[in-house]
């Protein structure tokens, strides 16, 4: 009997790896697959099963999940291609008899219009009609989508975006891992739908001001009409779909597509999430 983390490679898998081995789960019942394996190869040493695993490949995602109890699906990254590849998955999940499934979608899929949530709707979808025991943990933004750009954002003295005043529900990938470990463990988890996201919602002004604190350096808040945002990412070199998806996401964000109500994330892991203002702080440091 083992669980499984599919897109194991990716930075979101990792955590939770590393959640439930912080949770005492044996190392040898932890499956961590993707398709580089060599970049798994420190999990390996430390006694987690790795296995080579392809969304777009049906066989490897069998022999992935072969003797799986619990799955995590990852969701792909290829926008647009990865309903395919998570039915995939999610037969293959069937076909073993797994006990649980649980998928990382987006806050809110079941009332969001952004473009990026077609994706995770079509795939939930799938899983309500596949008879597989399933679990859903609708995440919101990462915070790491603003720290990880924080070079950037001081160089400019401004963070761009096209969200208003609109406010979004971020935590860090290791409070919604930790979430997704905590799920993973526990019993009675099929048909829980999780809307999962920060304690404290901030809009992206109080961001900008809070880098502007902690940098103590002037950054400002420059909201874009959408069309000008895509084409600013364009230009920094983001591909023009993933350009216009983005900026089609802080229109979400205006509305409130990424604020999530209620404490699911919070008492999942036990403990308050990430606050924003120690996400900056931390980020800082390391640049």
């Amino acid at each position: 009997m083992s669980i499984v983390i599919t897109g194991a490679t990716g930075q979101l898998g990792r955590h939770v790896i590393e959640a439930l081995l912080q949770r005492n789960v044996p190392a040898a019942e932890i499956v961590a697959a993707g398709r580089s394996i060599e970049k798994l190869a420190d999990f390996a040493a430390r006694g987690v099963q790795v296995k080579p695993m392809d969304y777009t490949d049906a066989t490897s995602v069998a022999q992935a999940l072969k003797g799986a109890s619990k799955v995590l699906l990852v969701s792909g990254n290829e926008v647009g291609a990865r309903v395919d590849q998570h039915r995939t998955v999610i037969e293959a999940s069937k076909a073993e008899g797994v006990e649980l499934l649980a998928y990382t979608s987006v806050a809110n899929a079941d009332t969001t219009a952004m473009k990026l949530a077609a994706d995770h709707q079509a795939t939930e979808a799938i899983l309500k009609d596949s008879g597989v025991p399933f679990a859903i943990l609708r995440n919101s933004w990462y915070l790491e989508n603003y720290t990880d750009q924080l070079q950037g954002t001081l160089a400019q003295g401004a963070l761009a975006g096209s969200a208003g005043e609109g406010k979004v529900s971020a935590a860090t990938r290791a409070d919604y891992a930790e979430a997704a470990a905590a799920v993973l463990v526990a019993d009675n988890q099929a048909g829980k739908v999780y809307e999962l996201g920060g304690d404290h919602a901030f809009t992206l002004s109080e961001l900008a001001q809070e880098i502007s604190a902690a940098a103590n350096r002037p950054v400002v808040y420059q909201d874009l009409p959408a069309s000008d945002y895509a084409g600013l990412l364009a230009g920094f070199g983001v591909p023009e779909l993933f350009a216009d998806i983005l900026a089609d996401s802080d229109l979400g964000i205006a509305r409130g597509d990424l604020l999530v109500s209620g404490s699911d994330l919070r008492t999942l892991i036990g403990r308050p999430t990430t606050p924003m203002p120690a996400a900056v702080r931390s980020a800082l440091a390391a640049v």
